[in-house]
């Protein structure tokens, strides 16, 4: 080293040694990180912008590249450091004579500042590596449910400690899906609410999404428990209506409550008749396919093309099919095609990709508007909108929904909606939608429950026999002291309600069976929660021995008018299996909503009765539920 030696000289070569801080490659390797994250999440938004910003300093780049090791590692990389330093600087001093004290006094600052980074850092790294012991050790002893990696926090390079562990596994945080809300129906006083109004309801969303909670480890939701959902999940023997008569059978039954001494069920059931399949219409299917990026998952887009693909072999050569879908902007990608052509059809939906945002309003619109141009005299035209319920670009309010899709429901396009993943499922949304279009709602988590609601039950759900299906049940408070209707919480009229043929009710399906359940308290029992008025309304009634008298109305497809049907409650106490699985899944239901009035009733007594009662079960749906119920047990209890 010469005399004129610059100290700025040796300054900037000892930078130069030091790796610089790379801030673009950190803020990519974070992006990619949360890209990652997001993907798994079910969701392809943009990612998040960062805080974050490259420190400086000197050793700054070392020390970012020493915080992806282990702490023992990076203890031993950095001592190593320290000695290679001082061997740099230490020769040095015998070249620059002169020089010793600055050089000495520059040597001191560096190294005092290395080290000072380096024991922040390394303090910093050990306690992240005791964080994440613990995390490893809760791990362990969690419910395999809860072993999804932190994705987020692992991004970051570290995981934050697990919480307490809590009794039942709860959804993910992020998670958005919303539910209607509605408390369950209260108990009435006959003497001064006699009448009891409601639309009937064929959806069976709610078993499905109760199904994928259970199954992944965790109770639902308890506004996802829609109780007459679960009930009519399943098909039910009753008798069909004999050729010639109304569209469908009433049935009424009265038997003693399972889960109380002291109350009895009245049990309605609907049965639709079965046209020969030759003798239905040609059909029109527009699939309108939320194609947005959250539906990037397995068991979103993927399920849903494999769904379709099932269901196309029950479609005849008379029937046509066209696709809508809808991302960003709606457009459709295979014009109206005969069914017979699956080739192309197939096509079509394997091109599908997911990726933008969910323009759910212009979808809507371009569905409908493609429906009416296939439309023909004798045709049944049907929009099925598949999607995970994320609609956040246009049209996104219920009430918005409800009111544009009740103004296309009478030109005779009916809507049925799948839904599809969790996460983001917006159910209510989705409910509004198939109640004010005439459909059905389905929730498809699995392929063989694609199999059952597209090809075994394709019929029902797509050709119906009866729309603006309603019930009202009058009880003589002479044999009633109370009563309250078992579900039904979204689907409540008023009263005057049944007599108006402008008010929209449920639809009945080809096939199609609907179950009621009522639990009614005698005067006489005591079980009675209520006690008579002292003064206002007697409990006189008529001296008849009815228990009550239920009416329905329905029109027939296409009618403006409505027509009614007549039967009175009669006690009776026979129940038959089928009746006894019906009470059991609406304990189930109940058990899942925490009823206040199922008493000490218990899981085990629900898995017995359903268990005794499973019938034929040709395609193990009772033995499912059955299974379900055991989980929920165990799950209960943790």
């Amino acid at each position: 080293m010469s005399d004129d030696f610059d100290l700025d000289d040796l300054k900037a070569a000892m930078t130069a040694a030091t790796p610089a801080p790379d801030g673009s490659r950190k803020a990519e390797n974070l992006a990619l990180a949360q890209k990652n994250f997001d993907q798994r999440q079910g969701s392809t938004d943009e990612t998040r912008l960062t805080s974050d910003a490259p420190k400086r300093g000197l050793f700054r780049g070392v020390i970012e590249m020493l915080q992806t090791f282990p702490a023992k590692a990076a203890l031993t990389a950095t001592t190593a450091m320290v000695a290679v330093g001082m061997i740099v600087y230490l020769p040095s001093l015998n070249q620059a004579p002169g020089l010793d004290d600055l050089i000495r006094t520059e040597r001191d600052v560096v190294v005092l500042e290395a080290e000072e980074v380096v024991a922040a850092d390394l303090a910093d790294m050990a306690v992240k590596e005791e964080r994440l012991s613990k995390q490893r050790v809760q791990s362990a002893d969690a419910p395999i449910a809860r072993l999804a990696a932190p994705q987020a926090e692992v991004a970051l390079g570290y995981a934050q400690p697990a919480p307490s562990p809590e009794p039942i596994m709860a959804p993910q945080e992020g998670n958005t899906e919303a539910f209607p809300e509605a408390d369950s129906n209260p108990l009435k006083v006959t003497a001064e609410e006699p009448v009891s109004t409601f639309s009937i309801d064929v959806d069976t969303a709610a078993y499905g999404i109760v199904r994928n909670s259970i199954e992944n480890g965790y109770l639902p939701n308890a506004d996802a428990v829609r109780v007459e959902e679960m009930v009519n999940y399943f098909p039910y023997d009753y008798a069909a209506p004999a050729h010639g008569e109304a569209p469908f059978a009433t049935h009424v039954t009265t038997f003693q409550t399972p889960w109380n001494a002291g109350t009895q069920l009245v049990h309605i059931g609907l049965q639709g008749q079965m046209p020969a399949v030759e003798d239905r219409p040609p059909l029109n299917l527009v699939f309108l396919i939320d194609t947005s990026g959250s539906m990037n998952n397995p068991d979103k887009l993927p399920l849903l093309k494999q769904s379709f693909a099932l269901m196309l072999s029950e479609l005849r050569a008379e029937d046509s099919v066209a696709i809508v879908t809808y991302a960003g902007s709606a457009g459709q990608v295979l014009a109206p095609t005969p069914a017979s052509d699956r080739a192309t059809i197939l096509a079509s939906l394997n091109q599908l990709d997911a990726g933008g945002s969910t323009a759910g309003q212009a979808g809507l619109q371009q569905a409908y508007a493609t429906a009416e141009a296939m439309a023909e005299d004798g045709e049944v035209s049907r929009v099925i909108l598949a999607t995970d319920g994320d609609f956040n670009v246009g049209l996104s309010d219920p009430d918005a929904l409800k009111d544009f899709i009740a103004g296309k429901r009478d030109s005779g396009t009916y809507l049925s909606v799948l839904g599809f993943g969790r996460g983001n499922l917006d159910d209510a949304t989705m409910q509004a939608l198939a109640q004010n279009g005439n459909g059905q709602a389905a929730y498809i988590d699995t392929l063989n429950e694609a199999q059952k609601v597209l090809v075994d039950q394709l019929t029902g759900a797509l050709f119906p026999i009866a729309n603006d299906v309603k019930i009202q049940v009058e009880f003589n408070p002479a044999q009633v002291a109370e009563y309250r209707l078992i579900g039904y919480e979204t689907r409540m009229l008023n009263r005057e309600d049944f007599n108006n043929d402008k008010v929209d009710a449920g639809e009945i399906g080809a096939g199609h069976s609907v179950t009621a359940l009522y639990e009614i308290t005698p005067v006489d029992s005591e079980a009675r929660l209520t006690d008579p008025l002292r003064y206002g309304a007697q409990e006189d009634g008529d001296g008849s021995n009815e228990l009550g008298f239920l009416k329905l109305r329905y029109k027939e497809p296409g009618a403006d008018s409505s027509q009614l049907i007549e039967t009175p409650i009669i006690a009776s106490g026979e129940a038959s299996a089928e009746m006894q699985f019906a009470a059991a899944i609406a304990g189930f239901g109940q058990l899942l909503k925490d009823d206040k009035y199922l008493g000490d009733w218990s899981w085990g007594d629900a898995i017995a009765l359903a268990n005794g009662a499973r019938g034929t079960d040709a395609y193990g749906y009772r033995a499912e539920a059955v299974q379900l119920m055991r989980l929920a047990q165990s799950l209960s209890a943790q």
